[in-house]
C-alpha cells in the first residue's frame, strides 16, 4: 500500500527490551514493548515486521526511521543502530538517532538520570531543551525507573520532531556510549605464524 503521508518506524534495543512504534501521518498507529534480556538480534526484525503489518504498511511505504542510540546495553545499542543504518541505506530513507536522555527528559532544564550497571547512573544535563554538557557516569542515589514510560510512543514522536527540525541531510545514527565497554583486548601475545 503506497502512502502519500509520512510513515516513520522507530525502535530501540538499548535495554533489556525491544520497543518499537509506527507513526503514520501524525498518528501513532502501532506500538509494542517486549521485555527481553536476551534475543534482541533474533527478534528485532520479526517484531518490526509485525508492527508494519499492524499499521497496514510495507517497508517501501516508510519515509524515515528513528532509533534509540542509548546509553544502555553496549550490544543492544549496536543491534538497533546497525539495523537502522542498514535499513535506511537499503530503503533509501533517512534515519535519526534519539538518545534515552531525550526520551526520559520531563523538563527543558535540569539533569536526567538513567539506570546504569553496578549501582551507577548515566547523567545528562539539559538547559533550554538542549544538552549542556557531555553525558557522564555518576553514583546512583535512590531508585530510578528501569525504562522510560511510554517508550515506543515517545521514541517515534521524538524521532519525527527531530526529522522535522532537521536542516539539510540527517546525520547517520551513532551509538551513544557513556562508558567504555567492559571487554578488553587479549593480553596474551598473538600466536606465532609458522611457515
Amino acid at each position: 500500500m503506497a502512502s502519500p503521508e509520512p510513515a516513520l518506524l522507530a525502535f530501540d534495543t538499548s535495554g533489556p527490551h525491544i520497543a518499537g512504534a509506527v507513526l503514520h501521518g501524525a498518528v501513532v498507529v502501532a506500538e509494542r514493548f517486549e521485555p527481553m534480556k536476551r534475543g534482541q538480534a533474533e527478534n528485532l526484525m520479526p517484531i518490526l515486521e509485525s508492527l508494519l503489518s499492524q499499521a497496514g504498511l510495507a517497508w517501501q511505504d516508510l519515509t524515515a526511521l528513528g532509533v534509540g542510540i542509548g546509553p544502555g546495553n553496549f550490544t543492544g545499542i549496536r543491534i538497533s543502530v546497525s539495523a537502522a543504518r542498514a535499513l535506511a541505506l537499503g530503503l533509501g530513507i533517512p534515519a535519526v538517532g534519539v538518545s534515552s536522555f531525550e526520551l526520559a527528559r520531563e523538563a527543558e532544564s535540569g539533569t536526567v538520570l538513567l539506570p546504569a550497571p553496578r549501582d551507577m547512573a548515566y547523567a545528562q544535563d539539559f538547559a533550554a531543551g538542549a544538552p549542556s554538557g557531555p553525558p557522564r557516569l555518576v553514583a546512583r542515589t535512590g531508585d530510578l525507573p528501569e525504562s522510560v514510560p511510554q517508550l515506543p510512543h515517545r521514541l517515534v514522536t521524538r524521532a519525527a520532531t527531530l526529522l522535522a527540525r532537521a536542516q539539510g541531510p540527517v546525520p547517520r545514527p551513532a551509538p551513544l556510549y557513556v562508558k567504555a565497554p567492559d571487554a578488553a583486548p587479549a593480553r596474551d601475545a598473538p600466536p606465532e605464524i609458522v611457515e
